[in-house]
């Protein structure tokens, strides 16, 4: 792992050493509670850092900013991919697992083999060429920050289209993460389908409507306590950290108790 000091300078050095093509992954709505996880992979030409002139990672763009960088990316990309991995996953297996396994889809996905990949944040184990990750690589690492504007804006238009079928949680505006807001309309009108049952905010609100998940779920033991009815899994295993802190903890979901 190591830290992105120098603004795209990490990507270029290794495309001058001729360890290219340099692929950059990171992903979209891990720490929320309602949609899809998006993960994406981007390969850009050496020196496109620059000729992005307003690239940088997605969340300190507006709107309109990170609609008019997914355009010119998808231009200007060698290469690019994009996973929409869907709550129900989420649900059994768990956000960090998830968010690792969708990384390597993303690189698998792409048309080229990388000669190098860099991550956002942590490392990905299993990826098919050697990697790094980079601490807070969307903001240091060129194709990072690209791979950060595809998979966002990609899930922010997503959301929006849930906001259509689901006008009640206001997903167009807060787009499934935790705000009060958000919150409000999960108290009162209990999760839907689409909502991420194994984080606890939501376990809490289904118990307040006496409902139960609507699939296999791995909860968290915050989120267990809320459940009404919920066992630990036939197996015994360990409950697992999984909901809202799981992915600042970057802990494996995969022996957490599962609900039916």
């Amino acid at each position: 792992m190591v830290r992105g000091d120098t603004v795209w300078g990490l990507q270029a050095a290794l495309d001058r050493r001729g360890l290219g093509p340099v692929a950059g992954v990171d992903e979209a709505g891990r720490g929320a509670c309602a949609g899809p996880l998006v993960v994406a992979a981007c390969v850009l030409r050496p020196g496109d850092g620059t000729r992005l002139a307003e690239l940088t990672d997605s969340k300190l763009l507006t709107p309109q900013t990170r609609e008019r960088v997914y355009e010119r990316v998808t231009v200007r990309a060698l290469d690019y991919s994009i996973v929409v991995i869907p709550p129900d996953e989420v649900d059994a297996l768990g956000v960090h697992v998830t968010n690792v396994e969708g990384m390597r889809r993303a690189v698998a996905r792409l048309r080229q083999r990388p000669g190098y990949v860099l991550t956002d944040g942590f490392r990905v184990p299993g990826l098919p060429a050697p990697s790094v990750a980079v601490v807070k690589g969307d903001r240091a690492v060129a194709c990072v920050a690209a791979a950060s504007v595809l998979a966002k804006v990609t899930r922010d238009r997503i959301m929006a289209g849930l906001h259509r079928d689901h006008p009640v949680y206001g997903f167009d505006i807060h787009k499934g993460y935790c705000t009060a807001e958000h919150g409000a309309a999960l108290t009162e009108h209990g999760p839907s389908e689409v909502h991420r049952w194994s984080f606890v905010n939501v376990a809490q609100a289904a118990a307040v409507h006496g409902r139960r998940p609507p699939r296999r779920v791995m909860l968290s033991a915050a989120a267990l306590l809320q459940m009404p009815g919920a066992a630990v899994g036939a197996d015994g295993g360990s409950v697992g950290e999984n909901g809202l802190s799981a992915e600042d903890r970057q802990t494996s979901s995969r022996g957490g108790a599962r609900v039916s």
